[in-house]
């Protein structure tokens, strides 16, 4: 899912920061293994002994393990060819971070995970080979990666990275308390109003009159309002997201996210939602502890959920009117192949890597581990993702909602080289009108406004 930590840090040292890119990266000429940013063909190999790569990312936990079982695994296969030598680097922010440094005047990983908003940035920096190369290179089929998941990574129809772990937003509801509220578990609300009347329900009080259970709670994270954006089929930022020229505003004070946060604060205002701000982890506590009927989180998140006290149930991302037919917007991270400084050898071996892990088995592999939705279409098909998907049917909920989303510049989400400070602007107006009383039109109106001038000094250090 996209990173909930420092996102306002990483921003405020965008417009400096990319402007040194720019310029490192413009500095490397077009010989091959001095910033040559084509893709070479697969005999770049060919009599090199053995290639090593430097693969910068950000998974922990399970996710890390999971990642190094599949590159032992593709080094073995691949021993005295290339070997693939993992860079842990904290967080989405503080890869990132390290990147823009490396741009400067260090040494650049040749591999490295992206967080989804910072896919502007990556294309602005000038120092990766565009996925696109290697396909057209390659004649390589993408027809199995989800064209969704492909959509957010494409950029006038170019595949700039290659999409890695994938999550996407649902509604998850705790059943126990949906039956023992005379409700149906298997029919979760599916618009802002039928969340209220489940609420109101869903809502217990003890005998002094302390709400023991609220019917909502959902964290004020600003990934929501792009999602419930998405779903109605509007524009986040124009021009078309940034899907058809560079981003130039932020589309906060629109009737359809006026309508939300007035419902948002009424819901808590009528004790039927619980307080919560931005940090999802706050959110998640909520739910698994059970002080909340419904919430809203991404698909990273079932596995916890599901180790809850009660039964889990999920439904799709919810409407803000029962009109709204598109979809909601992938969420987490790709993989980019750096150019700049790297010879032919580095650039290939880091697509064969990258060719493994989109694979179905691999996949498959760290669908099942991880919870993050496969981008191989056939890896759904495989015997262990179906015994993993049968084992957590809440799952499935995702693959149809995916499924039923047309891709559009609305559902591909928005561009902008400043995005981690246009998410948190949001979650600044969505905290003031919500927990705060601000007029809900003046709060988004005055969170879009403060993003004028980085939006415009980005753009300017780019241009």
């Amino acid at each position: 899912m996209p990173t909930k930590l420092g996102l306002l840090a990483v921003a405020v040292a965008a417009t400096t920061a990319v402007t040194a890119c720019s310029s490192a990266a413009s500095s490397g000429t077009s010989a091959s293994g001095s910033g040559d940013l084509s893709a070479p063909a697969a005999s770049a190999l060919d009599g090199k002994g053995e290639t090593d790569i430097t693969f910068w990312h950000a998974m922990t936990g399970t996710n890390g393990e999971t990642l190094k079982k599949l590159t032992d695994q593709f080094n073995a296969a691949n021993q005295g060819k290339i070997k693939v030598t993992l860079a842990f680097k904290n967080n989405y922010d503080d890869t990132l971070s390290a990147y823009k440094n490396a741009l400067k005047g260090g040494e650049l990983p040749d591999l490295l995970q992206v967080y989804d908003i910072g896919t502007q940035f990556m294309i602005d920096s000038k120092a990766t080979v565009p996925a696109q190369s290697f396909i057209d290179v390659d004649k390589y089929d993408v027809s199995d990666i989800q064209p969704n998941i492909a959509g957010y990574y494409s950029v006038g129809g170019k595949l700039y990275s290659m999409p890695f772990n994938t999550s996407m937003p649902l509604l998850y509801i705790n059943k126990d308390a949906f039956a023992k509220a005379g409700l149906d578990p298997a029919k979760p609300p599916t618009t802002l109003d039928e969340i209220k009347a489940d609420a109101e329900k869903l809502t217990v009080k003890d005998a002094s009159g302390n709400v023991t259970q609220y019917g909502f709670g959902a964290s004020l994270y600003g990934w929501f309002l792009e999602q419930w954006t998405a779903v109605a089929g509007a524009q986040y930022c124009n021009p078309d997201n940034g899907r058809n020229g560079r981003a130039t505003e932020a589309n906060f004070a629109t009737d359809n996210n006026v309508k939300l946060l007035t419902w948002w604060k009424s819901m808590v205002d009528q004790g039927l939602a619980l307080k919560l701000d931005s940090d999802t982890k706050n959110g998640d506590s909520a739910f698994v502890a059970g002080k909340d009927a419904i919430t809203l989180e991404s698909t990273g998140s079932l596995g916890d959920f599901t180790k809850a006290g009660f039964q889990v149930g999920t439904g799709f991302y919810p409407k803000i009117n029962a009109s709204d037919s598109a979809g909601p917007i992938i969420g987490g991270a790709s993989l980019w192949i750096v150019g700049k400084g790297k010879d032919d050898a580095h650039k290939r071996a880091s697509w064969e890597f990258v060719k493994f892990l989109e694979s179905k088995d691999s996949q498959a592999t760290w669908h099942t581990s991880t919870g993050y939705f496969p981008v191989s279409k056939a890896a759904l098909d495989t015997d262990v993702d179906k015994q993993w998907v049968a084992a957590k049917p809440q799952f499935q909920t995702a693959i149809t909602q995916l499924d039923n989303t047309k891709l559009s510049t609305a559902t591909q989400g928005c561009l902008f080289g400043v995005m981690p400070q246009v998410r948190k602007a949001a979650e600044n107006a969505m905290q003031a009108a919500v927990l705060q009383g601000k007029d809900p039109r003046q709060a988004l109106t005055d969170a879009a406004a403060t993003l004028t001038q980085p939006i415009k000094d980005y753009n300017d250090s780019v241009n």
